[in-house]
């Protein structure tokens, strides 16, 4: 599977941070660019799902087709070491992997356990590793639930809502749809004893499905966390119902309909981390996601062959935009730090096009994920999101909302209430 972007991932269920905190070096130095907290191993390249919006086999970069099927053993190892290097380097005292694909339960068990085997070996016990893996559900049975917890690996899985909704995008190649198999292994998931290990649903939004009823049936799965995804798209090749310069905002509407019914619960069931990441913005903190915010991204990608890459998602904007030409055979991670070249995505404010930079909202927005400013005409990423007019609404929406609790807050408060 190929959703997120890690967080998102962007992914379910895992913290992918963002490099909002500067490391130390083994000096003694702070490093002016933070250092990498996550990791993303991509241990699969291949998947068993045909995923209509899959940002990895359905974009303009098609170099999946040249990538090994599956991470060998010699570049799970070399990846370990340089893992550890990098948080010996910069004394982490945690670090996350997220197993990426594809679809990484493909790569099989006994892969599986050797990688998280081996990263645990390499890094030093001091050192909390986390690790993670983002599926698409439709191999998560009983066998593969009792791998993954025996390795205690936490599970993230995509389940875009009700049947009619996930089988619209989610289906396999030969048309039948993956719904019903991936709904009962998140309910063996959700409420059996591998409960601990359930990380969250991943749902890309799609304007066609109602929100309110797509996020009670996420919720209806008891998850700790929904994520949801706004469908990668740029201004060249637009998400859909989303108009390049036109002022409308349908994906504002759906997400501020799920808000509603989130934030003004009686009782908060779960979390919805795109919206606690815009709150927490909203009141002076950072998020931890990409898309929102000005942190750079604190994640490196490593690829089934051990190419260090770029966020994947990059793959919608043109050929090679993955790519930086670093290898874990002969580069250490401390290389993709380095300072992007013309037209490469900038980390941060600097990234910001100038209409960005000029706009009250940029702290918070962030400039949108940086794959969807992209254009090509030249401009590259010195865009704002082709998604502005819905951001700018959902933060006015909840902003409004968040002052609005707060005031009849303060207007209850009597004298004796203190200062």
């Amino acid at each position: 599977m190929q959703d997120a972007n890690p967080a998102r991932p962007d992914e379910a269920g895992t913290t992918v941070t963002r490099g909002d905190v500067p490391g130390k070096s083994t000096s003694g130095t702070e490093n002016p660019v933070p250092p990498f907290h996550s990791f993303i191993l991509k241990i699969h390249s291949r998947c068993d799902l045909a995923c209509d919006y899959c940002y990895m086999y359905r974009s303009v970069d098609q170099s999946w087709r040249t990538q090994p099927r599956v991470m060998a053993p010699a570049v799970v190892d070399r990846t370990a070491d340089r893992i550890a290097e990098h948080a010996a380097a910069h004394r982490l005292d945690a670090v996350t992997v997220v197993l990426h694909g594809g679809e990484p339960l493909l790569a099989g068990p006994p892969a599986l356990t050797r990688t998280v085997r081996v990263l645990r070996r390499a890094l030093d016990p001091a050192i909390r590793l986390d690790v993670t893996v983002q599926t698409n559900g439709v191999r998560l049975d009983e066998a593969y639930l009792a791998v993954l917890a025996g390795l205690g690996v936490r599970i993230g899985v995509s389940l875009d809502g009700d049947r009619a909704a996930h089988d619209r995008h989610r289906r396999r190649a030969d048309g039948r749809g993956s719904h019903d198999q991936v709904a009962a292994a998140v309910r063996r998931l959700a409420d059996g004893p591998y409960r601990p290990l359930f990380g969250g649903l991943l749902c890309t939004i799609d304007l066609r499905n109602d929100p309110v009823e797509t996020y009670r049936h996420l919720l209806s799965y008891d998850p700790p966390m929904v994520d949801f995804l706004l469908p990668h798209g740029n201004w060249s090749i637009p998400p859909p119902g989303r108009r390049p310069g036109g002022t409308d905002t349908p994906y504002a509407q759906w997400l501020i309909a799920v808000f509603e019914e989130w934030f003004g619960a009686p009782v908060r069931r779960t979390r919805v981390r795109l919206l606690e990441e815009l709150i927490t913005l909203l009141l002076g903190g950072r998020a931890r996601v990409e898309g929102l915010g000005l942190a750079p991204v604190g994640y490196a990608v490593v690829e089934t062959d051990g190419a260090i890459g770029r966020d994947a998602t990059l793959r919608t904007a043109y050929p090679g935009a993955i790519t930086t030409g670093l290898h874990v055979a002969r580069d250490p991670f401390d290389r993709a730090l380095r300072p992007a070249a013309p037209g490469e995505p900038l980390p941060g404010p600097a990234g910001l096009s100038g209409t960005c930079r000029a706009c009250p909202l940029h702290r918070v927005c962030g400039g949108g994920h940086t794959t969807h400013r992209y254009r090509d005409d030249g401009s590259a990423f010195a865009n704002p999101s082709v998604y502005c007019p819905d951001l700018a609404a959902l933060i006015g929406h909840v902003g409004a909302r968040l002052t609005g609790d707060l005031g009849q807050l303060l207007a209850h408060r009597g004298p004796a209430d203190g200062p």
